[in-house]
């Protein structure tokens, strides 16, 4: 077979052949990038499999990612709840019942604002530091200090952040639920003609203990999203303090879209349940 030249075709054929050339590169990077990240989960898995070197290190990494991540949740779960309670109360038609502010506030942001803000918020704070820590380790050859010292070093830094943002993600997501829906109570009753009784009776209304279920189902699923991508960038970060940049933005990304893709999935399969 006689190898032809692409500049040799004519101008139209040159461009369907530069563009089926960029797809296959894309198809062929896309496919890699997901068999890398299958094969990173099976030496997790295989990882877990040594709880004495990863469980001395789930405490201190449940405080990084969770104790002081608190601050910042209540902030973003505050303002959000206010926000929300104050524009459903102004687009109410009149003769409508004002409970329904309590109402709108609790299902908006138990099922949907409470987590999934806390995990895109978390992404960036938590994801950020897990890539970047660990992709300067990668970097100044720390980790293969770790494996010349016969330490597991998938056991050492990336099971315990992932095990503490399964499970601190879901408590920080109680906590901005909470915070939410007080947040928008106060702003109802103090900025509004909204009375606390109106209010508590709306957040009564209807409620089920699987609405709360199903915001912690959401933040377990981001929790271990987060930590699983993040750790795995900054795993395989190369080239320098330019590559932990590059490998930390690019974890944000990932992480962040990943927590929309799941959001999505979740309330494809579980929502029905909420009726």
């Amino acid at each position: 077979m006689t190898y032809r030249e692409t500049e040799t075709f004519p101008v139209f054929q040159r461009g369907g052949i530069h563009f089926l050339r960029r797809m296959s590169k894309f198809s062929l990077g896309f496919l890699s990038g997901v068999g890398q990240r299958v094969l990173f989960l099976r030496e997790l898995w295989r990882a877990l499999a040594e709880p004495k070197t990863y469980l001395p290190h789930v405490i201190p990494q449940m405080r990084a990612i969770g104790v002081d991540s608190v601050p910042l949740t209540i902030m973003v779960a505050a303002f959000i709840g206010g926000v929300i309670s104050l524009q459903i109360r102004y687009q109410l038609f009149p003769g409508i019942q004002l409970s329904i502010v309590g109402l709108s506030v609790r299902q908006i942001v138990i099922l949907e604002t409470g987590p999934l803000l806390t995990g895109l918020v978390l992404a960036g704070r938590v994801g950020a530091k897990m890539t970047a820590e660990i992709g300067t380790m990668r970097v100044t050859e720390q980790i293969d200090a770790l494996e010349t010292l016969a330490y597991d070093p998938v056991a050492f830094l990336i099971v315990p952040r992932i095990i503490a943002a399964v499970l601190m993600l879901p408590i920080l997501a109680i906590i901005a639920d909470l915070f939410g829906v007080f947040a928008g109570m106060g702003a109802a009753v103090f900025l509004t003609d909204v009375q606390m009784s109106q209010f508590l009776d709306g957040v009564r209304l209807g409620f089920d203990q699987f609405q709360v279920t199903y915001s912690l189902i959401k933040a377990t699923l981001f929790g271990a999203a987060i930590a699983y991508l993040c750790t795995y960038e900054g795993y395989v970060t190369e080239a320098g303090a330019e590559g932990v940049g590059k490998s930390t933005a690019k974890a944000v990304v990932i992480s962040s879209v990943w927590i929309l893709v799941l959001d999505a999935f979740t309330a494809v399969l579980l929502a029905p349940y909420l009726q």
